[in-house]
């Protein structure tokens, strides 16, 4: 796959590593920088044939197959419809848009144009991720019942992330999108997110956006989900995910807990991982960093999607379906009411319903619990379905 990047910071070089050093068959000949010194810098580390400072330069390449949107939030729409101009397949950085109404008019685009769309979200290309996934899909946790995800961090690494205005939100819309579409993805894709109730302040930065935040999310089916997000963690990158059905539990750390710690005094130490604080201490290195945090994966399902003539795992309409949820998000944080998710474009189940909590154990009554009790018997707790009253039972 020939590949024209667009920016050559933080997140681009990231990308590029995954995507140089994964299939060893996909390059990036062409990059787009604001910066004329960055472009150099980019095309010099990463031998791209081309750079330019011209962003319709970098897409109307004719070698070039497909662009990565590698720019701060208030561009990804001129790239993305310079790409609708010159055909191009495109799959651009988090969060899709700004707002719902900017993704979705992004998603018309693409779709309209009929080009190939990926959304790069690479938390749900994680290792532990994917493995995670796999044991919901099989029904190993029964039926969800409510999902967590947890993204703090001390803040991001460039300016435009702190201007509300090139950003779009704080951390919400930051860190919120990734904790949005893993929760979303334990609980079903196809299943509606109906409201939001949000907590959001900016308690230590000196910016005009929240610096930390807590929602809940209602879904159609009765399940819930929960993120916490937050610029003002103090310890490097905390990525946790909970998740709880009717059959078990599943518990992951991906980042800041990885089986590799070590001490130094920092002597000749250098970068540890992605937001770490210090480098010395007790540290908490990360083996393959471009790999646990999904961006191999990730890469592969694009190109191989594009490849087949198929849909990657997350598309354009992902990303609006995560920013339709994150609006909400930031309206419940300012009324302090729970608020309805606005989805114009819906392509999931509609009209569900909660299931039914009881668990029958016989004719005549319901099963609330049953354990093993110290000292050797069964305890069964009841409900009679006739009078409604709960009733102890014991098994010898």
């Amino acid at each position: 796959m020939n590949i024209a990047m667009l920016g050559s910071g933080f997140i681009g070089r990231f990308y590029a590593e995954s995507i140089q050093g994964q299939r060893s068959k996909d390059s990036i000949v062409s990059v787009y920088s604001r910066r004329e010194e960055s472009a150099k810098k980019f095309a010099d580390d990463y031998q791209c044939s081309q750079w330019t400072t011209n962003m319709e330069e970098a897409i109307a390449n004719p070698d070039v197959e497909m662009v990565c949107i590698a720019l701060p939030n208030n561009k990804h729409e001129e790239a993305v419809l310079l790409c609708c101009k010159h055909k191009k397949a495109v799959i651009t950085t988090k969060p899709l848009g700004r707002n719902a109404e900017e993704a979705k008019r992004m998603l018309i685009a693409v779709e309209e144009a009929g080009i190939f769309n990926g959304y790069l979200e690479d938390l749900v290309y994680t290792p532990k991720f994917i493995k995670a996934i796999e044991s919901v899909k099989s029904g190993a946790l029964g039926r969800i019942l409510w999902a967590k995800s947890r993204e703090t961090h001390p803040g991001p690494h460039s300016d435009w992330f702190w201007d509300i205005e090139q950003a779009g939100g704080g951390c919400i819309l930051d860190l919120g999108c990734h904790c949005v579409e893993i929760t979303r993805s334990y609980i079903g894709k196809d299943i509606k997110p109906v409201e939001v109730m949000c907590w959001a302040d900016t308690q230590v930065k000196p910016i005009d956006a929240e610096d930390h935040g807590i929602a809940l999310i209602k879904y159609e089916n009765g399940s819930i989900a929960q993120f916490e997000v937050s610029w003002t963690f103090r310890g490097g990158l905390d990525l946790r995910d909970e998740v709880m059905g009717t059959e078990g539990t599943i518990w992951i750390n991906s980042f800041l807990r990885t089986g590799f710690e070590m001490f130094t005094t920092g002597k000749g130490a250098d970068y540890v991982a992605e937001k770490a604080e210090s480098n010395s201490g007790w540290l908490f290195p990360v083996g393959d960093e471009v790999n646990e945090l999904g961006y191999n994966h990730m890469f592969m399902d694009m190109f191989s999607s594009l490849e087949k003539g198929v849909d990657p795992r997350e598309t354009f309409y992902d990303g609006y379906v995560v920013n339709a949820i994150l609006d909400a998000a930031y309206k419940s944080a300012k009324t302090k009411l729970w608020e309805p998710v606005k989805l114009d474009i819906w392509r999931g189940q509609e009209g569900l319903s909660k299931p039914s909590n009881y668990a029958e154990y016989d004719a005549d009554y319901y099963l609330v619990k049953e354990e093993m009790t110290h000292y050797g018997t069964k305890k069964l707790i009841l409900k009679n379905k006739a009078t409604g009253k709960i009733e102890e039972r014991i098994i010898d």
